[in-house]
């Protein structure tokens, strides 16, 4: 690192830390419950719950996404990942809702990871801004879901 880039480093904002934060505690949750079927119940309450607990604009989008997801894919386990709900195949994260507010963006946006089976050619978006969910939005993200898990 030069001494510009170390001068103008001002580490994690506040919403990353917390982000953090929320992951490790996630992390000790899970390590805590019972047998595989408490896991999932709870996880699956644990989703609903970080949905409910947001302001409406991200609360609608969310509940739609939860929705959609879970239709196109119900192998998928929900569950939280940095705050954020996410559904995951086999303990691997395959996507996440990130809501607007949770790092003060503009838009909400469903994220895919390396694990999804998105790949198409030498590159392919992974991301997706959602300024609302209509019911083509809805086709399209069961599209990605679904191809995603394969």
């Amino acid at each position: 690192m030069s001494n510009t880039e170390s001068a103008t480093y001002e580490g994690f904002t506040a919403e990353e830390r917390a982000a953090m934060k929320e992951h490790a505690q996630e992390r000790k949750k899970a390590a805590r419950r019972a047998s595989r079927a408490d896991k999932a119940a709870e996880a699956v309450r644990d989703v609903l719950a970080k949905i409910a607990e947001m302001g409406d604009a991200d609360r609608v989008t969310a509940e739609r996404v939860h929705a959609v997801v879970m239709a196109a894919a119900p192998d998928l386990a929900p569950r939280l990942w940095y705050g954020m709900p996410a559904y995951a195949l086999d303990g691997k994260i395959i996507c996440h809702f990130q809501p607007a507010a949770k790092f003060k963006t503009r838009y909400a946006t469903l994220g895919f990871s390396d694990q999804a089976g998105l790949d198409d050619g030498a590159m392919w978006p992974v991301a997706f801004a959602l300024a609302s969910v209509t019911p083509e939005v809805e086709a399209e993200i069961s599209v990605l879901v679904k191809r995603a898990v394969g």
